[in-house]
């Protein structure tokens, strides 16, 4: 991790060598020599990382070669800083400007005096190595040895398994299908979901083993090496057939190995289980090892990568490994802990409480079970271990395979994806990490590659991606159109990068930092309930501060941590019920990233325009009126967040509120989000088509007379993703034809509230479109559904009070990729008809107060795929139709597929109460 932690800032050192030239004069050489000090070490860094069993010696050194990093990393950003400060303009700023130029001159000395002392520091950490560290990569052998090691420690292929019967019987019958081609079979799961022992059970099967002429088993390396593994693969075909195994064969090529493998393969019917796959390319390598002779051969891939697992193409099978269920993880633990005898009755709770910690991951349930077989059975003990499982893991023997094993994905990682997956274990246990806001906390830390060809927001959601398709983030909810919304960290997954976080000091949670006040700590998160005391705690190196649950003891120490952590990049207080900002938070010069989302802050300091690197600035709900005139020199802000919600039961046209900015905002043309702004003043609209870099915009308070110029402006803008426009009152109409033929192309959501005199004609064009929400549109078209059809991608569509007529008719080959229809305030629809064929991926069906609506959707018994029919505040009659109080079957028939059918009430203080009809 500390050749990741080196690496990275010599990405930045290079950078900033070749595009500061004059900025740097006076300390260009201490920086250069500083470059080339921290590439020799770093070599010796990768040996390093690579010995998994490294004494305290190297870790020693690693660390202050860590800590060097750091400090070169904070000496740089000051000075840049002093260098870079922001001009007022005027006689003033001109007046100032001449007043600083020896102020300059004295910065550059004094940095070039601390940069020539941080390199001597750094010369004199390469003269101390360790001595077994050396500048080759041998050591890589050490990491397989101790892989396996790991491996065969914790999987017993002839133990009972546990959940895994109906996965057994799936991969047994795929292997003894009568499929006369080569078939892949690959399993897939995050590291310790069981993939080995699942796949041992099934290559042990005396039905599999009969049905084969010969088979071979072989682990692949994170290091792939094409001769080693086929070596192994020789020995086991010729054994099983009791034939000598040459004794050159240690020294044959890759070559002659391949011909060999092909040789004892030929017209065979055989199975070959790869385990543990890494990447694609080693799987391309492998693929075209094993031919396809038409004899039912099989090969078996157990890989933790989904990309992998899905390249195996046509006819070939995946077999992905969930977590257990509740009950099974609880009979595994039992297994382990008790051997099957009943849990003691005053160690259940703790007992439920450790499976849950757990979360179903096999390998995790079965190490605690274990341990805890040998601790005394009492309940003391147990909430001992429960309450320090974090410790454990790093420090009782008995848990080491668990955080190896899960080990091995992180360090298989690139150094950009290891900081974007420890960032992630800074949000609370059980947190649903919202995709837009971990992508901008990514690209504000600086762990994003700039590509010059997509913006860093789309490589740092390629490096979600691959988090997610590693199986090391776990996906928790997805939008309409399959795209990630939510995700989040397995609990025992983020006790291992925590503790792999402290060690590096990459961050920890306040706690942890109270424990340990020693060193120098980068990032730092606050929760619920922490009680912030600062003596004796180094929180002036902060990078991060992320504050969660609205904590209430932060208010009154905010502004010692603004005068405190001056190099602060990300600075989040959502939800923390503070009611102003202190002004030192606006010398924070190096913040990227600023979130006072749902606090009570009334105004932000005139001084914002000081703030000259800041990414992202997120006021939503709060006590707002105005944004400072100085935010229009904050030429770096990329998203604008400043809408307020103001009607808690989300029924009313003014459910937004925008908060009034400098109308010279639209001259920032590095945004890409700006959310949400007022329109009445026409100006506005016409300079907001500067803006065009921008992905999402919203903007209020639309008249008709502005529509023609708006059209103008949301025209210019090619990379837009989604677009909000909302009338200034309920009875404006939205004048938007004039955007035709020039529709955003890439165009994915429109929201569209205010009155239609008909349905935009553009709007069938945008093939790109998958959530359609129309409010107050009071159409009154006779088919209004007739030009939404064409739309290829729509995944979602909202009607809100949109229509005025009496029936809506889905008719057949309509909306065919459509899975959430929500149709709410239609005052005079009293009915709704589905043909057959219509709406054939409809899974959630949603009807809001439609007063008139007394009967069942007529052809809902063709909505065969439904999953979830939800009423709110709709007729008793209908209600009365679904509890089946009338006495008919027909009901029962025509919804009896619906696995969930709800119906609720807004109750105020509760909001929303729900209750169950099936």
């Amino acid at each position: 991790m500390a050749e990741s932690v080196v690496k990275f800032l010599l990405e930045n050192l290079s950078a900033l060598l070749k595009e500061e030239a004059s900025l740097l004069k006076g300390v260009r050489k201490e920086v250069k020599e500083i470059e080339t000090e921290l590439n020799r070490m770093r070599a010796l860094l990768r040996d390093a990382d690579r010995r998994k069993d490294s004494n305290e010696e190297t870790k020693t050194w690693v660390g202050e070669v860590r800590d060097a990093a750091h400090d070169v990393e904070d000496i740089i950003d000051e000075f840049l800083h002093r260098m870079y400060r922001p001009r007022q303009g005027g006689f003033k700023g001109f007046l100032v400007d001449t007043l600083y130029i020896p102020k300059n001159i004295s910065d550059r000395h004094q940095f070039a005096r601390r940069l020539q002392e941080t390199k001597v520091n750094v010369q004199n950490i390469f003269q101390r190595r360790p001595s077994q560290i050396e500048e080759v990569t041998r050591s890589s052998d050490v990491s397989d040895l101790w892989r396996r090691d790991v491996e065969t420690s914790v999987f017993k292929a002839d133990s009972d398994i546990v959940g895994m019967t109906n996965e057994i019987d799936l991969i047994v019958g795929w292997l003894v299908e009568e499929e006369k081609r080569r078939m892949v079979i690959s399993v897939t799961g995050m590291g310790g979901v069981g993939k080995t022992t699942l796949v041992a059970k099934a290559y042990n099967n005396q039905q599999v083993k009969k049905h084969f002429d010969c088979c071979a088993c072989v682990s692949v390396s994170q290091s792939l090496r094409i001769d080693e593994l086929l070596r192994s693969i020789i020995k086991q075909l010729l054994e099983a057939k009791k034939d000598v195994v040459p004794n050159d064969l240690a020294t044959k090529d890759a070559g002659e190995l391949r011909r060999m493998v092909r040789g004892l393969l030929d017209s065979k019917k055989y199975l070959v289980i790869l385990d543990d796959v890494w990447t694609m390319n080693d799987w391309n390598k492998l693929n075209v090892i094993f031919s396809d002779c038409g004899c039912g051969s099989r090969l078996v891939v157990t890989t933790r990568d989904s990309h992998v697992a899905s390249a195996a193409g046509k006819g070939s099978r995946v077999c992905k490994l969930q977590l257990l269920d509740q009950e099974e993880a609880w009979v595994l633990f039992c297994k382990e802990a008790f051997q099957s005898e009943p849990c003691p009755l005053e160690l259940e709770p703790l007992a439920r409480s450790i499976v849950e910690k757990c979360e179903g991951l096999p390998l995790a349930i079965v190490a605690m079970g274990g341990l805890l077989s040998l601790r005394d059975k009492t309940a003391l003990e147990w909430n001992q271990i429960y309450k320090h499982m974090s410790w454990q893991l790093t420090n009782n023997q008995m848990l080491e395979p668990v955080k190896r094993i899960l080990l091995l994905s992180f360090y298989d990682l690139r150094y950009h994806l290891k900081h974007c997956f420890l960032y992630c274990c800074m949000f609370p246990e059980d947190y649903l990490i919202h995709r837009k806001q971990l992508i901008r906390l990514w690209v504000a830390e600086g762990f994003v590659e700039e590509t010059g060809k997509i913006t860093m927001e789309e490589v740092a959601e390629e490096y979600l991606k691959e988090l997610i398709h590693r199986n090391i983030l776990q996906v928790v909810e997805t939008n309409e159109f399959g795209r990630l919304k939510t995700c989040r960290m397995h609990d025992i997954v983020r006790e291992v990068a925590l503790s792999i976080s402290e060690e590096e000091k990459f961050c920890m949670t306040y706690n942890q930092l109270q424990a340990r006040q020693n060193g120098k700590v980068r990032r730092m998160s606050i929760y619920s309930g922490d009680e912030i005391n600062h003596s004796g705690v180094g929180i002036t190196h902060l990078r991060s501060l992320m504050v969660f649950d609205g904590n209430m003891s932060l208010s009154s120490s905010l502004n010692t941590i603004a005068s405190s952590c001056r190099l602060l990049r990300i600075l989040s207080l959502e939800g923390v019920p503070i009611e102003s900002i202190p002004d030192e938070v606006t010398n924070m010069f190096n913040l990227r990233y600023l979130n006072l989302r749902k606090t009570k802050v009334r105004e932000i300091p005139e001084s914002l325009w000081k703030l000259q690197n800041l990414q992202t600035l997120d006021v939503r709900n709060t006590e707002l009126e105005r944004l400072p005139s100085g935010i229009v020199k904050l030429w770096k802000l990329r998203h604008l967040f400043i809408y307020r919600t103001t009607d808690e039961s989300q029924t009313s046209f003014d459910y937004f509120s925008s908060i009034q900015v400098p109308i010279r905002i639209c001259n920032l043309t590095s945004l890409q989000s700006l959310d949400d702004i007022d329109a009445k003043e026409g100006e506005i609209i016409r300079k907001v088509g500067n803006l065009t870099q921008l992905r999402n915009l919203s903007i209020s308070k639309v008249r008709a007379i502005d529509g023609a110029e708006l059209c103008t402006s949301v025209g210019k803008m090619k990379h837009l993703l989604k677009l909000t426009v909302t009338a200034s009152t309920e009875e404006e109409t939205l004048q938007l034809e004039a955007l035709s033929p020039n529709p955003p192309p890439l165009l994915q959501k429109l929201i569209l509230s205010g009155r239609l005199e008909k349905v935009p004609g553009w709007l069938s064009s945008l093939v790109n479109l998958a959530q359609l929400s129309l409010n107050w549109s009071k159409l009154r078209e006779e088919d209004p559904l007739s030009s939404l059809q064409a739309l290829p991608n729509l995944a979602y569509l909202q009607l809100w009070n949109a229509y005025e007529g009496q029936q809506l008719c889905f008719r057949n080959g309509q909306f065919t990729k459509l899975r959430k229809l929500y149709l709410e305030d239609m005052k005079q629809l009293n009915q709704i008809v589905i043909e057959k064929g219509a709406l054939p991926s409809i899974r959630n069906l949603t009807l809001h107060t439609c007063r008139e609506l007394k009967t069942l959707p007529e052809g809902i018994e063709y909505l065969t795929v439904l999953q979830e029919l939800i009423l709110w505040d709709m007729p008793t009659e209908l209600i009365d139709k679904l509890k089946l109080k009338d006495g008919t079957e027909e009901n029962r028939r025509k919804v009896g597929h619906i696995p969930i059918i709800k119906c609720g009430q807004w109750k105020e203080g509760e909001g929303w109460v729900s209750e169950r009809l099936n």
